[in-house]
């Protein structure tokens, strides 16, 4: 098994993928090798919205790692992946669903079954978890809406490890940390004079490398969302882009 998910990486070679369908198609075939270490890649980029959801419906930490757990294995072991419609466009719609249906159905069961010595496919460290996610349980919302703000914070995350992993590959990669708050605040309380007199460069050459960066990063979040659809067009990632930000704004 990988220990890190952009061991199979998408077309871009050495990116960090979110998910292509066919990803998702091969992780079905429970019996062929590629497809387990397909369903390792899902598990690791999907465990934090699936967390975040159970752990909100209820549960406490060590519930909700072993049901978290528990859901992931049950997709390998039933090969429920195999029941996911492409036709309905979204990941994050059919995982969703299964751990609704997992939760009806499978829950109790599966605390039984990890508490009883049951092995797990691959191990959640719950302090982490809890670290970021714990926060979510303040949050008023339902479960679905704490779910869904997590996978928008997970695409983020992974737009930006990509973004991250190029600029090191940069003429720029030692500036990266300081360019960064760029990304969405302006730099804070740095203007791009002050940051060009910190850095040694001239004003004019700042502005244009932190326009690319802002503009990289775009395009990355793109495709990351675009990775969760199937066959998506501009149109359908715009759409799913604003109804992300939407809920995260909520």
């Amino acid at each position: 098994m990988p220990e890190d998910p952009r061991a199979l990486s998408g077309p871009h070679g050495g990116s960090f993928p979110t998910t292509h369908w066919s990803l998702v198609l091969a992780a079905g075939e429970s019996r062929n090798s590629e497809g387990r270490q397909a369903l390792d890649v899902l598990c690791r980029l999907y465990w934090p919205p699936v967390y975040a959801y159970v752990r909100s419906a209820g549960n406490d930490a060590e519930s909700a790692r072993d049901l978290t757990q528990g859901f992931f294995a049950r997709l390998l072991e039933k090969s429920d992946l195999k029941q996911a419609d492409r036709t309905r466009g979204r990941f994050r719609s059919f995982l969703l669903a299964s751990v609704k249906h997992f939760a009806a159905n499978e829950w109790d069961r599966a605390r039984a079954q990890r508490r009883g010595g049951g092995s797990s496919h691959f191990s959640l460290d719950v302090e982490a978890a809890e670290a970021k996610y714990g926060p979510s349980l303040a949050d008023p919302q339902t479960p679905e809406t704490i779910y869904e703000k997590q996978w928008a914070l997970a695409l983020l995350e992974h737009a930006l490890a990509r973004l991250e992993e190029e600029m090191a590959r940069s003429k720029h990669a030692q500036h990266f940390p300081r360019f960064k708050p760029f990304l969405t605040l302006d730099g804070g309380d740095v203007s791009y004079r002050d940051l060009a007199l910190e850095l040694g460069l001239g004003e004019p050459a700042i502005k244009v490398a932190i326009h690319r960066m802002r503009r990289r990063f775009a395009a990355l979040l793109r495709e990351e969302v675009a990775q969760t659809l199937d066959n998506p067009s501009a149109a359908e990632v715009d759409d799913e882009i604003r109804y992300l930000f939407s809920v995260m704004g909520s």
